[in-house]
């Protein structure tokens, strides 16, 4: 004799949409899938230096400012140094290896040497990371300024290091 399955019986579920509380139907709402793959799209198709030029733009403060400065000097430092974008978003300058990055949190800039524990720094520049074995950072408040010249200094020292370090 054969076994019949079991009817199966209808049942309500639990949760209905009705029972949500709209706060948690408003938050479903508001994050539309599309969004977040556009901007994937335009970051991957956009090179490092649009980016940055992004990302200066994005800020719109003070920090945008001096990321703008900083930059306009790595570059009048070393001509052939490379940009990139790091780290899902960290503008980063290359020349043998990395020199530095530019990082804007909401209360500073911060310029990172990613060997700035072998360079000579007699202007007194370093003023974060001082601890570290490796890298020195420079930290830039709302107001401040930076000395160009021994800005410009330690970004060709750091690529001189870089180009001094043998070849793997």
């Amino acid at each position: 004799m054969k076994k019949s399955a079991p009817k199966s019986k209808k049942s309500t579920p639990k949760t209905t949409l009705a029972k949500k509380s709209p706060a948690k139907t408003a938050a479903v709402k508001k994050a539309p899938a599309k969004k977040a793959s556009v901007k994937k799209t335009v970051a991957a198709s956009a090179t490092p230096s649009q980016l940055i030029d992004g990302r200066i733009r994005e800020l719109g403060d003070w920090r945008g400012t001096m990321l703008a400065k900083l930059r306009t000097l790595i570059k009048e430092a070393d001509s052939e140094i490379v940009e990139e974008w790091k780290w899902r978003g960290v503008p980063t300058w290359y020349d043998n290896g990395i020199v530095c990055t530019g990082e804007t949190y909401k209360a500073v800039v911060k310029t990172t040497f990613a060997h700035g524990a072998a360079l000579p720094d007699p202007s007194k520049l370093f003023n974060s990371s001082l601890a570290g074995g490796t890298r020195r950072a420079i930290d830039i408040h709302e107001g401040e300024t930076i000395d160009a010249a021994a800005f410009k200094t330690l970004v060709r020292d750091a690529v001189a290091f870089n180009k001094s370090k043998p070849k793997r």
